[in-house]
């Protein structure tokens, strides 16, 4: 017999979102969604509103319009910290180590948002360098161990949905190739990852499903199965 996959159970959907910084209208209609256990990317320039798009799932934008969905509930109305306890885990890019508080503290700071959590032990064995700088203090790290450090923090807190904003960036290629050994990981646990990147060749083979932001709009979606196919488009839009 064939077996026959499960349906896709949705996680996220954001429908006609608009987000203001101010008088300043940042995001214009935004509309995607993501299924559980998915990794999606968000792609574009700089100042396109991809970070904006995350900030605004959390509700750490200015005003907000429009809809977005946590596993079928309407968050749009809700604030940040209530956001955040439906399980969700945001690594922003300024990573946000405390600087006077060693790696193991830093670890431990964040609060529980839902069950099933990994353990210290766990989490070291997926980031051998935190284990073996856990009493260094923030400000010791180097940038790759901070931006380990900043993925590491919400993992613990049994988050399933992951909001990782440009976690490559600036990092050599070997933590890089760390980097998405973790993404694949973290998939293969069940956890869903929404992903804003520069680096389209890192993303580019975790994705199932790519979203490119132009001036505060989705301008194009690609599916993993038509990636090759489209890839002069992305390029165009990308200017990779």
């Amino acid at each position: 017999m064939t077996s026959v996959a499960p349906p896709a159970v949705e996680m996220l959907r954001i429908s006609g979102l608009h987000a203001f910084y101010g008088e300043s209208h940042i995001l214009h209609g935004i509309d995607l969604m993501v299924n559980r256990g998915e990794v999606v990317t968000l792609l574009g320039r700089n100042g396109a509103g991809r970070t904006t798009t995350l900030k605004a799932i959390l509700g750490l934008t200015g005003r907000r319009t429009g809809s977005v969905m946590m596993n079928g509930r309407e968050t749009i109305g809700m604030a940040p910290h209530r956001i955040a306890r439906l399980g969700i885990g945001y690594c922003p890019e300024e990573r946000g180590i405390f600087a006077s508080l060693n790696a193991e503290e830093n670890l431990l700071l964040p609060p529980r948002v839902g069950s099933g959590g990994m353990g210290l032990e766990e989490i070291y064995g997926m980031f051998p360098n935190l284990a073996e700088r856990r009493t260094s203090p923030g400000m010791r790290l180097s940038g790759g161990e901070q931006q380990m450090l900043a993925m590491a923090r919400i993992l613990r807190t049994g988050a399933r949905l992951l909001l990782l904003d440009e976690i490559t960036e600036g990092l050599a290629p070997v933590i890089v190739q760390k980097l998405g050994q973790v993404i694949r990981a973290l998939r293969e646990k069940g956890l869903t990852i929404v992903l804003v990147e520069q680096n389209f060749r890192f993303a580019a083979p975790l994705a199932d499903r790519h979203y490119v932001i132009e001036h505060g709009r989705i301008v194009e979606q690609v599916d993993k199965a038509d990636l090759s196919s489209r890839m002069n488009t992305l390029h165009e839009l990308l200017g990779v």
